[in-house]
């Protein structure tokens, strides 16, 4: 796997490196600029491209959208000092699958940079609930299928996977795929995150 990484600073830039180091197998390139980024882009056709929001005269906003007009199939993690859902909404509908602010912990750009390596989204997650949940974001639930909804609602109200199965008269991994699927929908890590969001969800 070939991971570009884009920032300004080169502290940053090698501590990135070093930790994405860890995975088999990556080949990791990095760039301070946006013109060494699209330069080295176009050289190597990187899998992922790990971008931050601010660079010296330049936004990565602006790079990201470059990158997605040159290659659509650029899978793009936004990793950024900017921890509010008003960016990584801006991010996300300009095509980047992933969004990671630099005050979580490494390995949620680990997470971050395999999902999305794999074609899945992955929001980090002290932002999920609020991106979910912004009367201005396009509602990730609307992706999800009549019978996913139910599943969501029925973890909401302490339903384990066994008994939602029994509910529907399905085999226990039929459920278990499901809850998969919705992970990738909402941008989320594990079952307790669906908990959180139908609880939150139905709060609001």
């Amino acid at each position: 796997m070939k991971v570009l990484v884009v920032d300004d600073h080169v502290v940053v830039r090698e501590g990135i490196r070093r930790l994405l180091a860890t995975i088999t197998g990556a080949e990791i390139h990095d760039a301070a600029t946006a013109q060494d980024a699209i330069d080295l882009s176009r050289s190597i056709n990187p899998d992922v491209v790990v971008l931050d929001i601010d660079l010296n005269g330049a936004s990565g906003l602006e790079l990201l959208k470059l990158f997605k007009s040159e290659n659509a199939a650029f899978r793009i993690v936004m990793f950024t000092m900017h921890s509010e859902a008003s960016y990584a909404m801006r991010a996300i509908k300009a095509g980047a699958l992933g969004y990671v602010s630099k005050s979580s912990g490494a390995s949620e750009l680990l997470t971050a940079v395999r999902k999305v390596a794999s074609g899945s989204r992955y929001i980090d997650r002290s932002l999920a609930t609020e991106l979910v949940f912004s009367p201005s974001f396009v509602d990730p639930m609307q992706k999800m299928s009549n019978r996913e909804a139910e599943i969501l609602r029925l973890l909401g109200e302490g339903k384990s996977l066994m008994e939602i199965a029994g509910t529907f008269g399905v085999a226990y991994k039929t459920i278990a795929n499901s809850c998969s699927r919705m992970k990738e929908k909402l941008g989320v890590e594990r079952t307790a995150d669906l908990i959180r969001l139908s609880v939150e969800r139905r709060l609001k």
